[in-house]
């Protein structure tokens, strides 16, 4: 079978959209479920994290899309805030061809007003977390009546964080006259009992399960004590070197104490756990992501749903309780057939979680011990770019091009001094070249944005 998308009955304006976008083939999991899906059949998708399963899903649901019925007509429910906002982001890319399509986040951490409303207006799709959906259900705000294409992704996740109870409970809302496709990086048994009760007939498709061992670079060094693991940390940066990178910590304490370690080192770092609010996190991943942040320092949280292009390395100051958060961490470098480097620390009396692991990926991890290196080199790399906050978003009808040109005509920038650019409903976020951006904001906030004022600042 071929691996080209012009292969498969999709529509004109999304082919054109998938070449637009330099989308030239089909990853494995899109070629093996993609048909599936387009024939209606319900599926069971196992493929590791940056496959491309998001697309395959999200092509599916827009071949389908009825634009002019604007009740929900498809629900993806996601684990976590950072992953509904990447699924949505992703979709809203692959349906630039179609005409005012609306996709409507539900997530915790944002006013139930404000969605409420964003419901009110009506949407054709929506992307949520079972919590918050389930709650705006309750409350009859969100409406799944019409719903024809019920997507759990990361469903492996969203069991071990305990959501089944609520999972089955929404499923009740849906539709039977329906398409449930289960998308996941492993394939416990709790996810064969789920689809027995929310699928019929369900087609399994299983490929790219494992992370290969020569995108991903994996070095386990053992320690003497949890105490060696910052100057540890230090001596591998100083190694490796890299323009970006995330450290995996167990607990919210642990993660701000890193972040405190490396901003004392002049390493520029921000954290994100449970206690880190929103509007916070939305900051920090587009300040990471535009490359403002040398470090992510996360808990587990942050270990499925977060999409950096080119991360160069994962580092592992601890190693997490269960073996399969191991292979969701790792899975942020090494995406998209680049390379990607993974660092795990240890002490001795972590052997069992080692011999856990070996079991798990089916072949033996091997340890180095710490003290027979010498990394000397200092890692003392500053990100290219800041980001600027401007106080207006989507509700204000602020488009990129408005930003760019404001930047531009009013600030005096270059295209080139000019990076990524997210606008969320009421905020917008752009990168600028570190030795630009104090310029900028001071001239942006005397002059004027679709002849507007509106208030900038450094994020």
């Amino acid at each position: 079978m071929s691996d080209k998308f012009n292969t498969l009955p999709l529509k004109a304006e999304l082919l054109r959209n998938l070449e637009d976008l330099k989308f030239n083939s089909m990853t494995p999991i899109q070629k093996e479920s993609l048909p599936l899906i387009l024939e209606g059949s319900d599926i069971i998708a196992k493929a590791k994290t940056g496959s491309g399963k998001t697309a395959a899903f999200a092509l599916g649901i827009l071949n389908k899309l009825i634009l002019d019925q604007k009740e929900p007509q498809s629900l993806i429910l996601c684990p976590t805030r950072e992953l509904a906002d990447q699924v949505a982001k992703e979709v809203r890319m692959l349906a630039r061809a179609l005409s005012n399509i609306k996709v409507v986040t539900i997530c915790g951490g944002t006013a139930e007003f404000h969605q409420d409303r964003s419901l009110s207006y009506g949407a054709h799709i929506v992307v949520g977390t079972p919590g918050r959906v389930l709650k705006l259900l309750k409350k009859e705000t969100l409406n799944i009546n019409k719903v024809t294409q019920f997507v759990l992704d990361e469903a492996d996740r969203m069991l071990d964080m305990g959501f089944e109870k609520e999972l089955r409970e929404i499923e009740r809302y849906v539709p039977k006259e329906r398409q449930s496709m289960l998308f996941s990086a492993t394939f416990p048994y709790s996810i064969a009992d789920l689809s027995k009760n929310i699928q019929t007939d369900a087609i399994t498709v299983k490929v790219d399960t494992d992370h290969a061992k020569n995108i991903i670079d994996e070095t386990f060094y053992e320690l003497e004590s949890h105490k060696d693991k910052n100057e540890a940390l230090l001596s591998v940066l100083g190694k490796l070197k890299p323009q970006r990178f995330i450290v995996f910590c167990k607990t919210k304490q642990i993660a701000d104490s890193v972040v405190k370690f490396l901003d004392r080192n002049n390493i520029i770092a921000a954290s994100i756990h449970g206690d880190v609010e929103q509007n916070e996190r939305t900051t920090v991943l587009e300040m990471f992501k535009n490359n403002s942040l040398s470090a992510l320092v996360a808990t587990d949280v942050a270990a499925r749903g977060l999409d950096v292009k080119e991360l160069e390395a994962v580092i592992n100051y601890d190693l997490p309780v269960d073996t399969e958060d191991y292979v969701h961490r790792i899975g942020r470098t090494g995406r998209a057939g680049l390379s990607g480097v993974a660092v795990s620390f240890l002490v001795e009396k972590e052997d069992y979680k080692l011999e856990k692991l070996s079991e798990y990926l089916e072949r033996k991890v091997q340890t180095t011990s710490f003290n027979a290196l010498d990394f000397t080199e200092k890692y003392d790399l500053l990100p290219p770019m800041d980001t600027m906050y401007i106080s207006g978003g989507k509700k204000n009808k602020l488009r990129p091009g408005d930003i760019v040109g404001a930047l531009i005509g009013e600030a005096g920038l270059e295209s080139d001094d000019i990076g990524n650019i997210l606008i969320t409903n009421i905020v917008s976020y752009v990168a600028i070249k570190k030795e630009k951006i104090a310029e900028a904001i001071e001239k942006l906030n005397k002059g004027k944005i679709k002849s507007k004022k509106f208030k900038v600042g450094l994020a």
